[in-house]
């Protein structure tokens, strides 16, 4: 089977709740980032055999195929399809292993991957007013009268016993992580500025320096009354996009393009779907398998900051080193727009193994529903 590879991947920052983002249209928002990656690579657009665009709350601004309206509002050849895809939290990162998977296969050459949420235009919990998401019929196999995230969380928290201290602690550090990020300037090369009224928006708007454990103490649960879970140790309402440059080694070369990382191997795995959030521990397994490798030799992880117990959980079971851990902070630091955080992930984690010299990184994004994606990348190192 024919490799491949990511050759260039670009994201926005990251827009807080009602912030810089809030007024510019999730297609308009994936124009920018879809352009900026074909300028990076030197590329004519016409090149690009089909674009996989992940986004969730696929209702109003991001309803009618966004994938495609995108292509359309960057000016690209009309004769680029695209479609949009619905993994929930991983509908970006099911995009790009997609795309990995055509061309992997002979199907195409050359497919752009990636996605949007935009959070503050289009919120979650939209799909509520038009009825009833998941159907009576799921509800009452599990014995539940809803399913949520939320509630999820709290019991990940209570089943691998993290006290609420526990999880701020690891709110904190990922302020302090995504911090020391933006200070080094380690961001720089994958960012590209979204013009707006004011200024155009250039750095993650999410953070929120100083954060500690004795500042998040004042914020109140959210789900339960005596509960752990609550906005501080929870990822961000956020807008974003972000996409990534697919093709195999021989194509790039044949168009003059050096490779970053080249796709190692991915899984999908489902598990409860009340506790909803545990399924990138059984993803991990499955990944780490595919590609023959321990995880002492994954030197770094993105695993989605949906809540705190997330990634504490998966990083209990997994053994992997809590150091490599979202070295440079995540979506409790940042935020959270759901279809875009698979493409957003792989970008930074992609840049941070370059950056680095890292040969192997891994990430994982737990979803609604109960399912997860994992994918393993390697750095690109051919001469």
């Amino acid at each position: 089977m024919r490799e491949a590879v990511v050759v260039e991947a670009v994201r926005t920052p990251i827009g807080r709740k009602k912030g810089s983002l809030a007024d510019v249209h999730a297609v308009d928002l994936s124009a920018v980032v879809l352009n900026e990656l074909v300028k990076r690579a030197g590329l004519d657009p016409e090149v690009v055999e089909d674009v996989y665009w992940g986004c969730v709350t696929q209702l109003g601004d991001q309803s009618s195929n966004v994938g495609r309206f995108a292509v359309l509002a960057a000016g690209w050849p009309e004769t680029i399809p695209a479609v949009t895809i619905n993994r929930a939290c991983g509908s970006s990162q099911q995009a790009l292993e997609f795309a990995a998977f055509a061309v992997m296969s002979g199907r195409a050459e050359v497919i752009v991957a990636g996605g949007v949420e935009t959070m503050n235009r289009v919120p979650i919990g939209s799909a509520r007013k038009f009825g009833e998401p998941y159907g009576r019929t799921v509800l009452d196999r599990f014995g539940v009268d809803d399913l949520s995230q939320g509630i999820g969380a709290e019991m990940i928290a209570e089943k691998w016993g993290f006290s609420r201290t526990r999880l701020d602690e690891f709110a904190a550090l990922s302020h302090e992580r995504a911090a020391a990020a933006i200070d080094s300037g380690a961001f720089a090369r994958q960012l590209v500025a979204v013009p707006r009224d004011g200024g155009p928006l250039e750095v993650d708007e999410g953070l929120r320096r100083g954060t500690s454990v004795e500042t998040l103490a004042s914020l109140s649960p959210a789900f339960l009354e005596e509960g752990r879970i609550h906005a501080g140790n929870s990822s961000q309402i956020a807008d974003g996009a972000a996409a990534l440059l697919v093709t195999t080694p021989e194509n790039a070369a044949r168009l003059g393009l050096r490779p970053l990382a080249r796709f190692h191997a991915g899984a999908v795995a489902g598990a409860d779907p009340v506790e909803m959030l545990t399924a990138p521990i059984p993803a991990t397994e499955r990944a780490l398998r595919s590609a023959g490798l321990s995880i002492d030799e994954i030197g770094a992880f993105e695993i989605n900051e949906a809540f705190a117990p997330v990634p504490l959980a998966w990083q209990a079971e997994t053994g992997a080193d809590p150091a490599r851990l979202n070295p440079v902070g995540g979506a409790i630091a940042v935020g959270h727009p759901l279809g875009a955080s698979g493409a957003i992930l792989a970008t930074r984690l992609i840049h941070y193994m370059r950056d680095n010299g890292i040969r192997y990184g891994l990430q994982s994004m737990c979803e609604g529903g109960g399912t997860a994606n994992a994918t393993i990348f390697e750095l690109w190192s051919q001469n």
